[in-house]
């Protein structure tokens, strides 16, 4: 018996339309653009009745029915249910006729879909990253109130996951204040290159783009039209940024997860934080740290995405864009939500101030001692060999440095003089340590004040 194929037709069943229509739909992520779309809409009209493509009347009738839209949006809570669309600009499109007629539809003439949604994107990202930088400077501020909680407050700091030399608390804080200044100035560098103009750069309508750049706050104008349509490098460079953003805060998560360990016991969790704040209240703090090393990677993914899609894309306009979209929004609120979270937890947690000098005291380092040996002009080798043998010998006697008679301390060498207890206490040990980044008490008093000194300032240009 003979089958016969079914010979296609050229059509599709109702299905298969509706199936394509919402593979290709990305109105459920990038409607939160819809703000940011009716803002670039506001102005483009004013460019096309300037340009004389509207009329006064036309150009008025588009800008109130945009108002309304703003309003109706605001207001109404299923305003966003009905009706079907592809993305944002379609939907506002869609409600622009349906309010003012076709009218509305002269508002994309000498624009396309990609021109409208890449300024959208770019109008709203730089204003996210502006907001991500206040909160990175939110953990900033609480990382130097946490360092001036407990300025006496001493710990070991660790080399090949041994014990090494001390250094005071508040200068650990400032190690990771360093870390995300230097986030900040990143996020300064990608909002320049996010705020730049795409919209009508390949229209043959006489708009004046430098006027809508102006209206809109944008620094520059995207040089070529073809360049346009299909870049995404500021999306890259804005979660590059984000990727060493969530690196120090899962390294600072890490760090927090040691140090209130059992086995560290350097550190507790106040009571104000996350059980009475407003955040994931059922969960514990070191478990929402660890939450945040797993969304450091979960940041990652989304850049290493974007790179695999620009790899291959040639020029033009292509729905694969689309996708990157999704995974900057994913990435903003990530970022956003972990410095909220590390900032409550920085703000309320206090330092075991006896167990971390404990533990300060509780190693024997080479490396004080040689510096001493090395100031009775002993030569670098011969300090390190002696302090090397010196150390041995204190451990075989389960003993500290400090707790060694002069008497044993000649016998590795008779220069060694009293002067050897004073070097090696630690006193002595913070306060030598003390050029600029030093961790002398003078010095890291000086960089908490002036660390506090630069945020209070920032804050008050920012008003």
């Amino acid at each position: 018996m003979t089958r016969t194929r079914n010979q296609p037709n050229g059509k599709r069943d109702e299905n298969t339309v509706k199936l394509f229509a919402a593979f290709g739909s990305s109105f459920d992520f990038d409607r939160r653009l819809f703000s940011a779309d009716v803002r670039v809409s506001l102005v483009y009209c004013d460019a096309l009745f300037h340009a004389g493509v509207l009329t006064r009347l036309e150009s008025e009738r588009i800008k109130n029915g945009l108002q309304t839209i703003l309003k109706r949006a605001d207001f109404y809570a299923d305003y966003f249910d009905e009706p079907t669309a592809t993305d944002v600009h379609s939907f506002v499109e869609i409600r622009l006729v349906q309010l003012i007629g076709e009218a509305g539809a002269k508002l994309n003439i000498g624009r396309s879909s990609q021109d409208q949604t890449a300024t959208a994107l770019r109008l709203w990202l730089r204003e996210e990253v502006v907001e991500i930088s206040e909160k990175t400077r939110d953990l900033q501020a609480a990382l130097i109130d946490a360092g001036e909680r407990h300025k006496a407050a001493v710990l070991p700091t660790y080399a090949n996951s041994q014990k090494s030399q001390p250094i005071l608390w508040a200068h650990w804080c400032l190690a990771y204040l360093e870390m995300f200044a230097r986030d900040r100035e990143r996020l300064d560098e990608v909002w320049r290159r996010v705020n730049i103009l795409p919209l009508g750069a390949g229209t043959a309508f006489e708009i004046d783009r430098e006027e809508i750049a102006r209206a809109l706050g944008f620094e520059g104008l995207a040089a070529n039209s073809l360049d346009a349509a299909s870049d995404a490098d500021f999306a890259v460079e804005t979660l590059g940024a984000f990727s060493l953003l969530l690196i120090h805060l899962s390294r600072l998560a890490e760090d927090l997860i040691l140090y209130n360990s059992a086995e560290f016991d350097f550190i507790s969790f106040g009571e104000s934080s996350i059980e009475n704040s407003n955040f994931v209240s059922s969960k514990k703090d070191s478990e929402v740290l660890e939450l945040i090393r797993g969304k450091a990677g979960r940041i990652f993914g989304h850049q290493a995405a974007l790179f695999s899609m620009l790899k291959s894309l040639p020029l033009g306009v292509h729905k694969d864009l689309q996708e990157g979209a999704a995974a900057v929004f994913d990435s903003v609120d990530t970022v956003k939500l972990c410095l909220q979270i590390g900032s409550v937890i920085v703000a309320n947690l206090g330092v075991n101030e006896k167990k971390t000098l404990a533990a300060v005291n509780d190693y024997l380092d080479t490396a004080e001692l040689t510096d001493y040996l090395l100031q009775r002009n002993f030569s670098l080798e011969i300090a390190g060999n002696l302090a090397g043998e010196i150390v041995s010998y204190a451990a075989e006697q389960k003993k500290k440095l400090p707790e060694l008679s002069l008497k044993e301390f000649q016998k590795f060498s008779a220069n060694i003089g009293a002067d050897v207890f004073e070097a090696l206490s630690l006193e002595q040990i913070l306060a030598s340590k003390n050029q600029i980044g030093g961790t002398a008490p003078e010095r890291v008093f000086e960089a908490l004040d002036q660390a506090r000194e630069s945020l209070e300032r920032e804050s008050g240009i920012a008003k």
